[in-house]
């Protein structure tokens, strides 16, 4: 709606007041925008670039130059979601929100002290957010193994040779296949 037609038809037509509403338009056009960025900003699968910088800020976590909004979303999500104390089911719960449900594996060997995790290909983007996380849950006393899970043969043994021709022995290794 135009702030114009708030006004009486009779001065609708005084070139001052069409100067005035014209100038006012534009501004409410900017707030009308604003709005809905706000709107956005109060869910964390919506925010904008403002509201990410906003989080940030109050979450002192440093974005990168070379950090996208997903990226970012996702670093916010993973500190709002952190609470101890910390058992094994809530860093495979965690694990599961931040890198998706079949994406990780965790091993837990008490008697060796040591939790051994790995992420899926298809995460790969979140390993080192996924990876500050787990730094911050696991107890002190716990050898950490973190790292990718690259493909295996188990893995492959669906696919014939024909099929996998059209790889190379890299991306076999590195890349998730479909």
């Amino acid at each position: 709606m135009n702030t114009i037609d708030y006004l009486p038809p009779v001065l609708q037509e005084v070139g001052d007041f069409i100067q005035i509403t014209t100038v006012e338009q534009t501004w409410f056009d900017q707030l009308s925008g604003g709005m809905e960025h706000v709107l956005d900003d109060l869910f964390l699968s919506t925010l904008t670039e403002n509201g990410a910088s906003r989080w940030e800020r109050v979450l002192s976590i440093s974005p990168k130059d070379t950090d996208t909004l997903a990226l970012r979303r996702f670093r916010i999500y993973a500190k709002l979601n952190e609470q101890t104390p910390y058992t094994i089911t809530m860093l495979k719960e965690k694990l599961a929100n931040l890198c998706g449900e079949d994406s990780y594996s965790v091993t837990l060997l008490p008697s060796e002290y040591t939790l051994t995790v790995r992420i899926a290909l298809s995460a790969r983007s979140y390993f080192n957010e996924a990876k500050a996380v787990i730094k911050r849950m696991a107890p002190a006393n716990l050898v950490l193994d973190v790292s990718l899970l690259y493909n295996q043969y188990s893995m492959l043994e669906p696919f014939t040779h024909a099929q996998l021709a059209a790889y190379t022995h890299n991306q076999l290794r590195n890349e998730a296949i479909s």
